[in-house]
């Protein structure tokens, strides 16, 4: 199965944010039905046969017509600010998940155009294909070794943006076996609708399958590995790496970070680094 909808939400996390979406659109609704339902309403009450309808326009001077159309907007602001703010609070993507069992812990790097997950704990790396275990909390620590990207995998819910010399980190959990589709939703040049990637939430056993199956590839992960795999590519393909570099993923950040103290990092020159990235990020 392919999921790839908030509104078909496979965890926790995707199933909150739907519900956040319907209220704050019920509650704007209110503001919204009156008017579809008021319109046909009075445009038969006037019609121009109806001769016995009241007509009364001179309504400057209505103190509760006055107070309905600035209290009943006012208080749906306020419900809904006090619904947004207390949910998004709750849906704090570095919020761990609770769970009986420890987060599996993945880093994830955006590069041109594709996306690379380092296991630090099973020290293996798998480039465009992420597995995880079902029922497991997953912790995605971000970064990007380019422009700024934004992961997400909408069934899953939440997106968080990557940025050069930064780290962020988003958690996520799968109630049951699926594929999933996870994606950069921030344009960034020309592989830009190609930069997707199987989300596989798998049961405990497919999950150890897919370890081994990365503990035997004949690739690994080291830093003359990395500058060939992080090339720009439209055409992203699959592969396993074992074992992968320690330090790695702290080592992509530490790139952009200061030359010397107070000075700024390239975090923000990496925007622009290539005549071809400009012409498409400007």
């Amino acid at each position: 199965m392919f999921a790839d909808s908030i509104l078909d939400p496979a965890g926790p996390v995707a199933l909150a944010q739907r519900g956040m979406l319907f209220d704050a659109v019920g509650l704007m609704l209110i503001v919204v039905a009156p008017v579809f339902i008021l319109t046909p309403l009075i445009a038969w009450r006037y019609r121009a046969r109806n001769t016995a309808a009241r007509y009364s326009p001179d309504w400057e001077n209505s103190r509760p017509i006055e107070i309905a159309i600035w209290l009943v907007p006012g208080a749906i602001v306020v419900l809904l600010w006090g619904v947004v703010w207390s949910r998004t609070h709750q849906l704090d993507p570095y919020r761990p998940i609770a769970a009986s069992q420890p987060p599996l812990v993945v880093q994830a790097v955006g590069l041109d155009w594709q996306w690379l997950f380092i296991y630090p704990t099973e020290n293996i790396a798998s480039l465009n294909r992420l597995v995880f275990p079902a029922g497991r909390p997953l912790t995605v620590e971000l970064t990007t070794d380019t422009v700024m990207n934004a992961f997400s995998i909408p069934a899953l819910g939440g997106q968080i943006y990557a940025m050069p010399g930064m780290r962020a980190e988003l958690n996520l959990l799968a109630d049951a076996p699926g594929i999933f589709v996870g994606r950069n939703t921030q344009f960034s040049g020309d592989g830009f609708p190609d930069q997707t990637f199987p989300d596989i939430a798998s049961t405990e056993a497919d999950f150890e399958s897919f370890l081994q199956e990365a503990k035997s590839s004949p690739a690994t992960l080291d830093s003359a590995t990395y500058a060939a795999v992080s090339k720009p590519t439209e055409t992203p393909a699959q592969q396993l790496f074992a074992p992968v570099e320690p330090g790695l993923f702290a080592a992509i950040i530490a790139k952009y970070g200061p030359t010397s103290p107070g000075a700024p990092g390239d975090g923000a020159r990496a925007m622009n680094r290539s005549p071809r990235r400009r012409r498409h990020v400007r």
